[in-house]
């Protein structure tokens, strides 16, 4: 009986880390993907909404590849003249985090910053799924059931920033990888 008890206890364990370790391989995976494009440039275009009627439809977008370390890759998100907005990706204890860093032009952050989630179970090291967390939800209640999806296409030549809310389609930018910015 106490061979069965442990056994029992041991497949519990084993089916309780299992995916979670999967998880942490796609995304140590995803994050060495990113970090691999480190000190580069890329130009981008709003994919969707495809009217036009986004306020960054037809600005020049460009993200910045910067300031990557062992646990935090920095990525300036510049729609036109607009500095203002950086993607934070980390690594933590539970997993990797993505937030939106807002900041004024003297560099002092914006009232709404830092939002954003954990990543949650994905079986792609392409693709990562971030839905809104606690903060997230509180800092900005429309925002609650966002889902920010950051995507590498499986040929390697685009990146995509995705949002959804509320399970919709809500905005979508491509960055061309082939084509480093000077």
């Amino acid at each position: 009986m106490k061979h069965i008890l442990t056994s029992l206890c041991l497949l519990l364990l084993l089916a309780c880390t299992g995916p979670q370790q999967q998880s942490s391989k796609q995304q140590q995976s995803f994050y060495q993907s990113m970090s691999s494009l480190c000190g580069q440039s890329f130009s981008g275009k709003v994919v969707f909404p495809a009217d036009g009627k986004d306020p960054f439809a037809g600005a020049p977008l460009m993200m910045i590849m910067q300031n990557c370390s062992d646990s935090t890759i920095r990525i300036p998100f510049i729609v036109g003249e607009d500095k203002s907005r950086t993607w934070v990706i980390s690594k933590t204890a539970e997993g990797l985090q993505l937030k939106h860093d807002h900041r004024h032009e003297d560099g002092t952050p914006d009232e709404v910053t830092m939002y954003g989630g954990m990543a949650s179970t994905s079986e792609s090291e392409l693709e990562q799924r971030f839905p809104a967390d606690a903060y997230t939800a509180e800092l900005l209640p429309a925002a609650a059931t966002n889902e920010w999806t950051l995507a590498l296409s499986p040929d390697g030549k685009t990146f995509s920033y995705i949002l959804k809310r509320d399970n919709q389609l809500r905005f979508r930018a491509d960055f061309d990888l082939t084509k480093p910015l000077e």
